[in-house]
């Protein structure tokens, strides 16, 4: 088997060894980018936002470290009402105010979008989840719906494994080595992905973002850090949650979901049995965000 490498071939998919078929190899086509539009939060950071959909109830959606609105829109696409998507500091055009940042600061930012656009339901993947486990260990009764996807931490920092990939990142990015990006980033997609045309047109467009806005030095520190000193302060949480996790994803173990389900008193836990949901489980995933936002 062919290992990665960078940059892919001119035609996004893999190159065959001797002759074989001619037909042309296209992947995935990425959302197009849409317009977003600078806010100013009352804690004075402007984060980048993105209002799709229309009427109520209003969600609010959290992406991950190094991610973005391209990543979590998704999610979104079988939600009713108005959505809010937007870039937490040091993501994409959002302000970089000076470092180091915690959980705190993050739980801020996505307070001031989900206040300024009304929301009452709010959906938080990974670094997001985290920044809304903190949100609501201040305010528990802030909103009426919860998703929790891929949580990666609770009131424990991540392990090294994790540490290592999240840094290794930052470091390319600030580097502005596109072939370690790549590397890195080739990571979170599933084997049987990496070396196809949607594996390429992926690693393509999450390039393309990060080298282009780059990640701001002060998301460094974040890896080591968790949000809650104590998951036990989610007991006074009352809205229905649900909880997605899955098994053998080293960035977010599912012993995590499992400890966040067992916090909130009102979670419905659904564990995947494979990493790389986003690829192998997409029209379920998405069908049980929805089902469950809207129902």
């Amino acid at each position: 088997m062919r290992g990665f490498r960078w940059p892919p071939p001119p035609d996004g998919g893999p190159r065959a060894w001797g002759p074989g078929p001619g037909a042309p190899r296209t992947g995935r086509p990425a959302l197009p980018e849409p317009e977003t539009e600078l806010v100013t939060t009352p804690h004075g950071v402007r984060l980048e936002r993105l209002v799709t959909g229309t009427g109520d109830p209003v969600t609010v959606f959290a992406h991950g470290l190094g991610n973005g609105i391209a990543t979590t829109r998704p999610f979104g696409s079988g939600v009713t009402g108005r959505r809010l998507f937007f870039q937490f500091r040091g993501h994409g055009r959002s302000d970089s105010p000076p470092g180091p940042w915690s959980y705190l600061d993050l739980a801020r930012d996505l307070r001031a979008v989900a206040d300024l656009g009304g929301a009452t339901r709010a959906f938080g993947a990974s670094l997001g989840a985290g920044a809304l486990c903190r949100l609501l260990a201040e305010s528990p009764e802030r909103f009426d719906k919860l998703v929790f996807f891929l949580p990666a931490v609770l009131d424990t920092p991540r392990g090294e494994v994790a540490r290592t990939r999240l840094t290794d990142l930052l470091d390319a990015v600030a580097d502005g080595d596109a072939s370690a990006l790549a590397d890195v980033v080739s990571l979170e997609l599933p084997p049987s992905v990496r070396n196809t045309p949607a594996g390429w047109a992926y690693l393509r467009q999450r390039l393309d973002q990060l080298l282009r806005d780059g990640l701001a030095p002060g998301l460094a520190g974040l890896p080591e850090q968790a949000p809650l000193r104590d998951a036990g302060v989610l007991a006074a949480v009352t809205a229905p949650a649900l909880v997605i996790g899955c098994a053998g994803d080293d960035l977010h173990p599912a012993a995590v979901a499992e400890q966040l389900a067992a916090a909130l008193p009102r979670a419905t836990l659904h564990v995947y049995d494979r990493p790389g949901v986003l690829w192998t489980e997409r029209a379920d995933l998405r069908e049980r965000i929805s089902a469950f936002l809207n129902g």
